[in-house]
């Protein structure tokens, strides 16, 4: 019978795997966006910079960061979603993944994105919602709020193409 791994070395190994995942993404670091996990579930946040202000006369975040920090955090929530069943049933290697093999990432086929307020100069959240993943296509529902969750001030829907998933030979 073989013992179960210590908790630290679990966590250690899903952190690591994040950041891999994370830092495959250089726009992500551009904008600063950060992940925060627990357990399997993850919250996108988007610390307030200067830079991030469209209209410094509001002022108000620029409508494409908030359209990028939505897109990314479906992205991102996508790939962890898969990643993490990955990782779970031993599919894939987790020390090949902290070594930065990851799997590919899926592609954007369609984005929408539900202005419903403006965003204020503080920072952001968002969680994303896999609705649907199958072999070629996923759909992503992403929210994203300031101080209450209970008022998101943009929402996003994600379509996405998976990638093929190559057998080992």
């Amino acid at each position: 019978m073989k013992r179960p791994e210590p908790v630290q070395v679990i966590k250690y190994r899903r952190d690591a795997a994040l950041a891999a995942l994370v830092g495959a993404v250089p726009y992500i670091q551009f904008l600063g966006i950060q992940f925060d996990r627990r357990g399997d579930e993850l919250t996108a946040i988007l610390p307030y910079d200067a830079k991030l202000i469209g209209n410094p006369s509001l002022p108000a975040l620029h409508g494409g960061v908030t359209a990028s920090f939505l897109e990314v955090t479906g992205l991102i929530g996508l790939a962890w979603a898969s990643l993490w069943d990955d990782l779970e049933t031993g599919r894939i290697d987790p020390n090949a993944v902290t070594a930065g093999a990851l799997p590919p990432l899926p592609k954007t086929i369609d984005f929408t994105v539900d202005y419903l307020r403006a965003g204020l100069p503080r920072d952001c959240y968002a969680r994303a919602r896999v609705n649907r993943s199958g072999r070629r296509y996923a759909s992503v529902q992403v929210e994203a709020w300031q101080d209450n969750r209970d008022r998101p001030f943009a929402l996003g829907s994600v379509h996405c193409l998976m990638p093929e998933i190559t057998q080992p030979t």
